[in-house]
């Protein structure tokens, strides 16, 4: 649990979180100067890399999001003509942008990363286009200024974004934060921060090199969560979202003794998606997983294949883990769900043809359908002065193959059979 709370502030905090402070902290000491030229030439190469970035590896919110920020700064730039937002048209062009940003936040959290493209770039430009359209219609010198844009129900606030957006801003910023918790994904951790370096650079005057530097950070972040999101992609599991075997071979090429690996195994796992079908299959592999990210005694889980995991426990022997593993153990085989049967039904729906009758394989509406219950098998070693790393993992992968001959659901550990072999419950065995 102490992991899995490490690891969800970790991407809820860094980069993003970490750069943004870094930057004020530099530009609030005034430690670096602020020249117009270098501040231009910073603000408008960040935003060309982040969008190419963005579009070079497919990531639609993070293209979308810079191009925002861009036309965001550019209308408040514009309208301000180097002067302050004092004229009715560049008030009110600067706090229609200002609900704007965050309210395109919003669609961007629920935004699709993976779409056609086609519909997204329309989606895209339609929203650009309405809000263009709203600004070019009310930002002007002969209509009045909107009071619904700058409503203050709060006296005492004095900050330059009106309450309305800022409102917007915190809604828009939890969002993003409760997906960073759950999905821990660079992308929405680089939304989430950069939101926040753009609500900075708002206050502190968005058409001022100050706050020009500020949008220009926001944009960094767009463009070092991509690099963080590839990095992810290579290293974690997309399913799961737990390490992958990569990840495993990295962890533990600076493995000291002492240390203990456990292997696990979803038992019939195959029988499973035979049975229901591989989107239950991806379920229970999703189920396990979570449990696994989760487990006590400070192992680290890892996605190594199909339906195998490995555990990783550092400075532990195998009698100091096994506890946790038969918790473990415990908790998932009395986790258990009901098969969703919308995908059947889906699938009766189609009138039978000639290669339909012809498969021996049963229709979707025939195959068992109810509550899945799931279990596992595990296979410890420890760390011995004569045993290579190798030789820890064969031993952990043979205590795994024996639990699987010796009845499944149950804990073996190498080399310790009479003194902490684990077995499972009646219930547990008569599955089996």
């Amino acid at each position: 649990m102490e992991l899995w709370i490490k690891r969800r502030v970790r991407s809820a905090l860094v980069p993003g979180g970490f750069i943004l402070v870094v930057a004020i902290t530099l530009v609030e000491r005034g430690w670096v100067p602020l020249p117009q030229v270098a501040v231009n030439f910073f603000y408008h190469a960040i935003f060309l890399a982040a969008a190419l970035l963005g579009w070079r590896f497919h990531s639609r919110r993070i293209f979308s999001s810079a191009v925002i920020l861009w036309l965001a700064h550019y209308g408040i730039v514009a309208f301000a003509g180097g002067r302050a937002m004092l004229t009715s048209p560049a008030r009110t062009a600067f706090e229609a942008i200002c609900i704007f940003i965050p309210l395109n936040f919003l669609v961007l959290a629920f935004f699709p990363d993976r779409d056609a493209e086609r519909q997204v770039l329309a989606s895209f430009l339609l929203l650009l286009f309405l809000e263009a359209t709203f600004i070019w219609a009310f930002a002007r010198a002969d209509q009045p200024a909107l009071s619904f844009l700058s409503y203050s129900p709060v006296p005492s606030y004095h900050l330059r974004l009106p309450q309305p957006a800022f409102l917007i801003f915190i809604i828009a910023a939890s969002l993003l934060l409760v997906q960073v918790v759950r999905f821990e994904k660079a992308i929405d951790s680089g939304l989430l921060w950069c939101l926040a370096a753009t609500g900075v650079g708002l206050e502190a005057g968005a058409a001022k090199p100050v706050g020009t530097v500020y949008f220009a950070v926001a944009g960094l972040i767009l463009a070092i969560s991509i690099i963080e999101n590839s990095y992810s992609l290579a290293y974690r599991d997309e399913l799961t979202a737990l390490p992958s075997r990569r990840a495993f071979h990295q962890a533990v090429d600076s493995l000291k003794p002492p240390y203990s690996i456990a292997m696990v195994d979803i038992d019939h796992f195959k029988s499973i998606n035979d049975t229901y079908g591989h989107e239950t299959g991806d379920q229970v592999l999703r189920l396990v997983a979570s449990r696994l990210a989760s487990a006590s005694g400070g192992g680290e889980a890892f996605r190594v294949g199909g339906e195998e995991f490995t555990i990783l426990y550092r400075g532990r022997t195998a009698e100091d883990v096994v506890d946790h593993l038969e918790l473990l153990r415990l908790e998932i085989e009395s986790s258990s769900f009901r098969v969703r049967r919308a995908e059947d039904r889906r699938k009766t729906a189609r009138a039978p043809d000639r290669r339909s009758r012809s498969r021996t394989r049963k229709p979707a509406s025939r195959r068992s359908s109810g509550v899945v219950s799931v279990t596992i098998s595990i296979g410890v070693a420890e760390s011995h002065a004569k045993l290579s790393l190798s030789e820890v993992i064969e031993r952990a992968d043979k205590s795994l193959y024996r639990a699987k001959q010796t009845g499944r659901n149950r804990i073996e550990i190498s080399g310790a059979e009479k003194r902490g072999k684990r077995e499972a419950s009646p219930k547990g065995q008569a599955r089996s």
